[in-house]
Formats: C-alpha cells, structure tokens, sequence
C-alpha cells in the first residue's frame, strides 16, 4: 500500500497512535493560524495535476499535518510546511497556489512569507 492509501486509511479508520507528543505551543498556533489563512485566501491550490479551491486545499493540509503530529513527524512550523505543504506524498510534485488571477507560485514559498510576516506581526 502506498504511503498516501495508508495515511488515508490510519485518517479514516481512527487507528492513529493514541499516545503521540504534542507540538510546541507556539508551533501549534502557527500551524492552525496558517491553515486559516490557507483557507480564508480565496486562492487556487495545485496538487497532482489538478487546481483545488481553498477550502479544499485547507482541508487537505489539515489531514496531512494530523497524521505528522500522530506519527511524531513534525515539531516546528517549517516542519510542517516542508513536510506537508510543498509536495504530494504520493507523487513527489510540488504544490502551487494562484491568487487572484495572478502567477501561480510555490506553496512553499507562499506559506514560509506569511509565517514571517505572522511572525513580525506578533
């Protein structure tokens, strides 16, 4: 079974490891206020071929970063970024976000410019 079925089935099932290290405080507020901004951008989420809406793109990502934490796979917010927001598990091909009609640009890059900017800003 490929490492995304197994992600989905540990998800679906509920069968992810009860006892699991919690994220620094700090991480973990980074993490949630990114995936808020994720999908309260409004912009187009590519993964795999195809262009996702925010919503869907947020959802995605939650379901990524769930089964990181579960797994003791994360710890930091670049972590988190690296690991479940630059690339498909499943294919390797980088992510892409477009906003407002505009170039589409890594989710990488797009997501390390608003962590800074949230960072400056507390």
């Amino acid at each position: 079974m490929n490492r995304r079925l197994a992600m989905g089935a540990v998800l679906m099932l509920g069968l992810a490891p009860v006892a699991h290290a919690e994220l620094p405080t700090t991480a973990q507020m980074e993490v949630n206020f990114l995936l808020g901004y994720v999908e309260g951008s409004g912009c187009k989420f590519y993964r795999n071929g195809t262009w996702y809406d925010s919503k869907e793109a947020q959802s995605h990502l939650r379901d990524k970063y769930i089964y990181l934490v579960a797994g003791n796979l994360v710890n930091t917010t670049e972590e988190f970024i690296e690991r479940a927001a630059t690339e498909s598990s499943l294919s390797g091909e980088p992510y892409a976000v477009r906003c407002n009609g505009g170039p589409a640009i890594t989710s990488n890059r797009w997501l390390r410019d608003e962590l800074t900017r949230f960072r400056t800003s507390q």
